[in-house]
């Protein structure tokens, strides 16, 4: 067989936190579980190490109910527990021709030190910092990092990419409206807190003329709470505004299908917008703030706008009218699907197995690497 197809022997370690696929919050693990299906359904041998409650075929390693410590001291010391775990299993059902790691900065740390001949691909699925770029700065060379977004890798174009690949979205687990939609109404899904901006898609809606949905959960931070109880929730009273802490499934499905827009006014550089992805793969245009990721997301006009203050956002909502939903999903479902991710990801695995040759130095030939 042709070795640039054959099979390959692949480990895949998804965070502790949330049950893949995961049953509300849990981006990361959705992009995990979509990513593990499809190199499965590809012909590839598959280890998937994840937390309890997770689907068929899944190596589980932690306990189920986690997220509960996130943000706590506790937190730490389960990760810590969970990644001790999965070193034992990967010596015990080894060997792996590639390491797939999607758990964070403790699995950066205890892959490097793994003392493994595979290589490791480590994906960045957070912001990079200073803090953040002097970690990975340090790590041993057998890791090699991808990046989710052309933006996020410029923010440290030193570390050892090996490429950029756009997460995924189940495209088969949304739907798409058609334009008449009634009645009519902009969603924000997204945890709360300021960053997500929540207070301007309120202002957006009332300058609209529209009724906003807002799903997502409460971020259980001091500052985010706050934001919530002094400059959300006053404004919530079921007919102008509307908040519905949890959407799962088919509701979540319609949910953003029937929105007339999806609203991002995020303020901060945001790897990756999956709510972004899921509502244009929906045929709903999405408006976002210029910032992080949003720019090389969406295509104006074609599924959705990018704007630089609320007057804008209030201009381009009424633009979404004229976007044609069936156009808008089909762009988007060529760009986002689980079969584009896993591709990418195979691609980057084959790279770094032929010894890494070439590696690129530029945002263009890392997304040429990865495409």
């Amino acid at each position: 067989m042709d070795s640039s197809h054959r099979p390959l022997r692949i480990a895949l370690i998804a965070p502790p936190w949330y049950p893949m696929p995961p049953r509300g919050y849990g981006g990361v693990e959705l992009v995990v579980t979509l990513l593990a299906r499809e190199m499965r359904r590809l012909g590839h041998r598959v280890t998937l190490f994840g937390a309890e409650g997770s689907e068929g075929g899944t190596i589980m390693c932690a306990p189920e109910g986690l997220d509960a410590h996130l943000g706590q001291a506790t937190q730490v010391l389960h990760e810590m527990t969970y990644l001790a775990r999965i070193e034992r299993m990967l010596h015990l059902l080894g060997p792996f021709e590639v390491i797939s790691d999607h758990a964070g900065f403790g699995a950066a740390l205890m892959t490097s030190l793994l003392g493994t001949t595979a290589p490791v691909l480590h994906t960045v699925h957070g912001p990079i910092g200073v803090s953040e770029l002097e970690f990975y700065d340090s790590l041993a060379a057998n890791g090699t990092l991808i990046a989710i977004s052309g933006s996020q890798r410029r923010q440290a174009p030193r570390l050892a990419w090996a490429g950029v690949v756009h997460n995924a979205v189940d495209v088969n687990e949304l739907c798409v409206a058609p334009a008449d939609r009634d009645p009519r109404y902009l969603l924000c899904l997204a945890r709360i807190c300021e960053e997500k901006g929540q207070d301007v898609a309120i202002e957006v809606a009332r300058r609209c003329g529209l009724h906003l949905i807002l799903a997502g959960k409460i971020e259980q931070t001091p500052a985010s709470r706050a934001f919530f109880r002094h400059r959300v929730e006053p404004f919530i009273d079921g007919a102008h505004v509307q908040y519905l802490p949890n959407v799962t499934g088919a509701v979540k499905a319609r949910l953003i299908a029937g929105a007339t827009a999806m609203l991002a006014p995020i303020s901060w550089p945001e790897p990756f917008g999956l709510s972004i992805v899921e509502a244009m793969v929906s045929g709903t245009p999405a408006v976002s703030f210029r910032q992080g990721s949003a720019p090389e997301l969406i295509e104006p006009g074609i599924t959705g706008f990018v704007v630089d203050d609320i007057r804008e956002m209030v201009d381009a909502v009424g633009e979404s009218y004229e976007v044609d939903p069936f156009d808008c999903a089909r762009v988007a479902r060529e760009r986002f699907s689980p079969q584009v991710m896993a591709g990418s990801y195979l691609r980057l695995c084959r790279w770094a197995l032929a010894g890494a040759p070439d590696r690129p130095t530029t945002v263009e030939a890392f997304e040429r690497l990865s495409a």
